[in-house]
């Protein structure tokens, strides 16, 4: 999925590269106005095949790492869904309520108890209560607990549907 910041960059770099190109061709013109003067001409014309062959390394380079990002987030896509698909599963095993699932998504994601108290306009009483159901019910002792056993699934390259040892 391109942002709006990346194809800005896309564009930019396209108008570099172009600019480049053009640049080079008025050398090229230059140069070859200037054969008969032997080698002040020939080493422009080196010079200009040499900047265009730059250019085209750079170029190959930066369609290459445009490639290599988007896999990385494709790949990155699909661990997120595979993330998602390890929390539901454990969520419904403990029996989760709602509430439990909202709370515990948001402590996973790393808000505090006022910072998730304010965004579901309730009390920190009630989160902090909800939040040791979740742990109780995850057979956990706390937040770091309940994110490792996550990880550690993730880590260790489980899918969604396969149970743990």
């Amino acid at each position: 999925m391109q942002t709006g910041a990346d194809a800005e960059r896309r564009r930019t770099f396209v108008i570099a590269a172009l600019v480049l190109f053009l640049c080079g061709a008025a050398f090229l013109i230059d140069a070859l106005s200037e054969l008969g003067e032997g080698i002040h001409a020939m080493t422009e014309l080196v010079t200009v095949a040499l900047l265009w062959g730059g250019a085209a390394i750079t170029v190959a380079g930066y369609f290459r790492t445009l490639r290599r990002n988007a896999a990385v987030e494709r790949q990155l896509d699909a661990v997120r869904g595979a993330f998602q698909a390890v929390l539901d599963r454990h969520f419904d095993e403990w029996s989760l309520t709602p509430s439990e699932r909202d709370v515990a998504l948001l402590s996973i994601k790393g808000l505090s108890i006022p910072q998730i108290a304010a965004l579901r306009n309730t009390r920190e009483g009630t989160i902090k209560a909800q939040n040791a159901a979740v742990y109780r019910k995850a057979g956990v002792s706390g937040r770091a607990e309940l994110l490792s056993l996550f990880i550690e699934e993730i880590a260790s390259g489980l899918s969604p549907g396969d149970s743990r040892a």
